[in-house]
């Protein structure tokens, strides 16, 4: 009975070393699968959220002020295509203007 219990020591003590082995091995692995994410986002060029935020802030105003000026447009063309519709007022009483001429042979024949 001695020897199977040597042999369970045994056998349980590799076990316990294999295990050991392979989660420093998982461990390696991790460390470097993080290091190579790491080199590929530095060498991305990537923008930090506040960075995203800033700009995305920008967007958002410009968007606002550009919905305010088209609403304003639209209000002057409004403006112009009644001002175009509606009549030109001279101020006179439609009278027609005569030259220099037609004058004189008027007030000649008066």
């Amino acid at each position: 009975m001695q020897s199977r219990n040597k042999f369970f020591d045994d056998a349980a003590k590799v076990a316990g070393s294999a295990a050991g082995a392979f989660a420093g091995i998982r461990r390696e692995m991790e460390t470097l699968a993080r290091q190579q994410l790491e080199r590929m986002l530095a060498s991305m060029d990537l923008v930090t959220r506040d960075e995203f935020d800033a700009v995305r802030e920008m967007a958002v105003t410009a968007r606002a002020e550009q919905e305010t000026l088209l609403a304003r447009i639209a209000d002057l063309e409004k403006k112009l295509e009644k001002s175009a519709k509606a009549p030109a007022k001279t101020g006179k009483t439609g009278a027609r203007k005569t030259s220099g001429k037609a004058r004189e042979r008027k007030d000649a024949a008066k």
